[in-house]
């Protein structure tokens, strides 16, 4: 059930405030203020939020007849929505009513010059391309011929967005569509993106699966016929390009009958065979495979190798890292935590921590016991100094209306609840700078610009509730001024005061609130 602040915020949205509609959208997109998690609910909202944008914009130029209509409908704050829009999962809102509203905004995005068009781009791409949605793509060609059927006069009667142009993307043509969705897939998987390792997995499932590489490789995984592996491999399927390349590899057994026991004997790939493997895991990698990629690794360290690299060696399991190959982080993360005091970065560890906890995800036994070494793991908040003022300060943000705070002790209820969460000191309580506290999978808690000689704390995200008060604190700072919070001497003042005023008020109205 929805929050009663989360109704407040819905009746001002229906009333027409832009900023309300946003928050409302945000929130069916998060799942903020206890709200269900529905997408086509957050689409519509946001519809609502840039027609209103817009509607305003045509109202103020009404008396201005020479500035064209478009230039404020490109305005900043009406960028800003299109761009919240990327986060949509355009998919599941295909039969909603502003689905009109989102596919032309997610094709505005995917052209503009600004970073938000890769995420636009990646979902046009999955949705018009992928295999597995062969249903979907049924519903959205259907789906096109009915609203766009009169696209060059009348527009079937959708409501047009305001910034689509009709010569630059013919919106009913799906193998247009496709086509230009597969020159972003390309892009992307070329790019330096968290989508890259995405467009390469996708463009392997779109290889070409003709009946010839069908058989052959079936008479591979039958009945093993290497001619048959070989063949598909030259024709390009990379499967058989990684399996030929690590059958190659792989060290040869030979069994000797030696005082009738047989016993198989180990040998080295001869460095001719090692040359073999490499070119076809090589072509493998070329085509985004993360296994070939970390076979490639394995290869350039092998002594009996011609071109031995350990340089090129630490570049390929790099690549397969970044592409997702579990012990390939695990690899990379170990590496750097272990020339940690060699590297160059802000806060020592946190890129090791990061790649460390990317195995973790993924079930590595030994990234477990390692990344206890480098991150703290502080999940029980019920055994620390700030347990009794984070929940006072919890009853304050939820009965705001009530209480009427001040923005400055709002901001130090916030640190009270992430102190709470992360066990801070009291001085790292007073002096984080809260919005820049998290990363994706830990936060750092850096104090040295005031206290020079307290070392930096890297402290695991472990729990639903911390990343929840990140989320809310990070909402209020960045809304506020940074001189907002005074110096350190005012800071201190206002928690004594805000302490004993929880304290007071709590104690003696518990049962009341």
């Amino acid at each position: 059930m929805a929050s009663r602040e989360f109704l407040k915020i819905l009746q001002s949205a229906r009333l027409g405030d832009v900023s309300a509609q946003q928050s409302v959208a945000s929130a069916y997109l998060t799942g903020a203020f206890r709200t269900p998690i529905q997408p086509s609910n957050a689409l519509i909202w946001f519809e609502k939020s840039y027609f209103s944008i817009y509607n305003q914009a045509l109202t103020n130029l009404s008396s201005e007849s020479a500035k064209p209509v478009s230039d404020d409908a490109d305005s900043p704050i009406a960028l800003e929505i299109l761009s919240q829009i990327t986060a949509v999962p355009l998919a599941a809102t295909l039969n909603s009513s502003a689905f009109s509203f989102g596919w032309e905004s997610f094709w505005q995005m995917a052209n503009l010059n600004i970073s938000e068009r890769h995420a636009a781009q990646w979902q046009l791409a999955e949705l018009l391309l992928d295999p597995d949605k062969k249903n979907l793509q049924a519903e959205l060609s259907e789906w096109l011929l009915k609203n766009y059927k009169n696209y060059g006069g009348s527009n079937g009667g959708v409501k047009r967005h305001p910034h689509t142009d009709s010569e630059d993307v013919d919106l009913v043509d799906l193998p247009a569509l496709q086509k230009t969705a597969k020159a972003f897939l390309l892009s992307l998987a070329e790019s330096n993106t968290e989508f890259a390792a995405l467009a390469k997995d996708l463009l392997m499932k779109l290889q070409p699966k003709d009946e010839t590489l069908s058989s052959l490789w079936k008479a591979w995984v039958s009945n093993q016929n290497e001619a048959a592996l070989v063949q598909a491999a030259e024709l390009g399927l990379t499967a058989a390009k990684l399996t030929l390349g690590l059958r190659l590899a792989q060290p040869k057994k030979k069994l000797q009958d030696i005082g009738n026991v047989v016993k198989a004997t180990t040998f080295a790939k001869s460095n001719i065979s090692l040359k073999k493997a490499a070119y076809w895991l090589e072509m493998a990698a070329k085509d985004g495979d993360r296994n070939a990629w970390f076979a490639l690794g394995e290869i350039y360290r092998r002594p009996q190798f011609s071109g031995y690299s350990a340089a090129e060696s630490d570049r390929c399991f790099d690549m397969a890292a970044d592409l997702g190959h579990a012990q390939a982080q695990f690899r990379r993360g170990a590496n750097l935590w272990r020339k940690r005091e060699k590297i160059e970065e802000k806060v020592r560890g946190l890129q090791a921590s990061y790649w460390i906890w990317q195995a973790h995800q993924q079930g590595v036994a030994e990234a477990k016991e390692l990344l206890s070494k480098v991150l703290e793991n502080v999940s029980n908040t019920d055994v620390n100094e700030w347990h009794s003022l984070a929940t006072h300060a919890h009853r304050v943000l939820n009965h705001y209306a009530e209480h009427q705070l001040d923005q400055e002790w709002i901001l130090m209820c916030h640190r009270f609840i992430i102190a709470n969460q992360f066990h801070l000191s009291k001085a790292e309580m007073l002096l984080c700078e809260v919005s820049q506290l998290q990363h994706e999978h830990c936060i750092v808690v850096d104090i040295r610009h005031e206290l020079p000689k307290i070392l930096p704390r890297l402290i695991q995200i472990d729990t639903t509730q911390q990343r929840r008060s990140l989320l809310s604190a990070g909402k209020v700072f960045a809304g506020s001024e940074p001189e907002q919070e005074g110096n350190l001497r005012q800071r201190r003042y206002r928690f004594d005061r805000l302490s004993e005023w929880l304290n007071t008020t709590f104690s003696e109205n518990h049962t009341a609130v």
